[in-house]
């Protein structure tokens, strides 16, 4: 998978007028890039927060979330790129957060965020690259400048590498579903965060009753059709590489809600 270096990261941060940073609405903080925003306060970019997938939530969650980066200094709107929600305020947004014209804007964002599905929606047609996984044939690898309207780019750039700290989003952000060593860990670490927040996540999606992470994949695979041939035992592998891939493709639901306001970093 091609992520962006951080190198190049500022080479585009010193060609825009306004950094976009797309997370997922879902699970806002463990798709933030608190060294993105660094950088881009010590160029002078100012850096809008963009919550993404916000069709996956109820709206007060998502008026929640940005009334937290509002609290921070930032300014955030959400919207769904996929489901065409919000990005007439996005536009507004980026033509208000520079005084420049015309107005470049980057689009940062880990894998998966919706970079390329946005870019598509505004633009009006599909044109820039998308694909359904990281790191698949289509991926974005390299930065691209797109017209989204009258004196208003978009850079379109590679994935921003994933926060560190162990956390599942991490993995499952950083390499194709495929190339997971183990994704049968990896799918009970997903699963047991994804029940922290809605308990019936798995019955919503699958049908699947349960709450033991085994007992969900378990329920899949047999829903599925993927046994073993020779005694009939559930396919967990083919299983956990299923799920993760449905998470990552918004297929299942769940939020997290923001922390105590902290003060404004600016």
């Amino acid at each position: 998978m091609k992520l962006a270096s951080w190198r190049l990261v500022r080479e585009l941060l010193g060609m825009a007028d306004v950094a976009l940073e797309l997370l997922d609405s879902r699970d806002p903080l463990a798709t933030r890039s608190a060294r993105l925003e660094s950088l881009a306060g010590r160029r002078g970019v100012p850096v809008i927060i963009v919550l993404n997938k916000a069709d996956l939530i109820p709206r007060s969650v998502a008026e929640s979330w940005k009334r937290y980066f509002l609290s921070e200094g930032y300014r955030a709107l959400y919207i769904s790129a996929r489901e065409r929600l919000g990005t007439r305020l996005l536009r507004r947004a980026i033509r208000e957060g520079s005084k420049k014209c015309p107005t470049v804007a980057a689009v940062f964002g880990v894998p998966k965020v919706g970079k390329s599905t946005l870019i598509n929606t505004l633009k009006g047609r599909h044109s820039a690259a998308t694909s359904p996984y990281p790191g698949t044939p289509g991926y974005t690898r390299r930065s691209q400048l797109f017209r989204i309207g009258s004196k208003l780019y978009l850079i379109d750039t590679p994935g921003l590498v994933p926060p560190e700290g162990g956390d599942v989003e991490s993995v499952i952000r950083s390499k194709p579903v495929d190339s997971i060593r183990n994704p049968v860990d990896v799918a009970i670490k997903l699963i047991n965060k994804v029940l922290r927040h809605n308990p019936t996540a798995f019955l919503q999606a699958y049908g699947v009753e349960g709450t033991e992470p085994e007992a969900v994949l378990r329920g899949l695979a047999l829903k599925r059709g993927w046994v073993y041939r020779k005694d009939g035992e559930p396919n967990l592998f083919e299983a956990s590489k299923a799920l993760i891939r449905d998470y990552l493709d918004g297929k299942i639901t769940y939020y997290t809600t923001p922390p105590q306001p902290s003060r404004s970093r600016r």
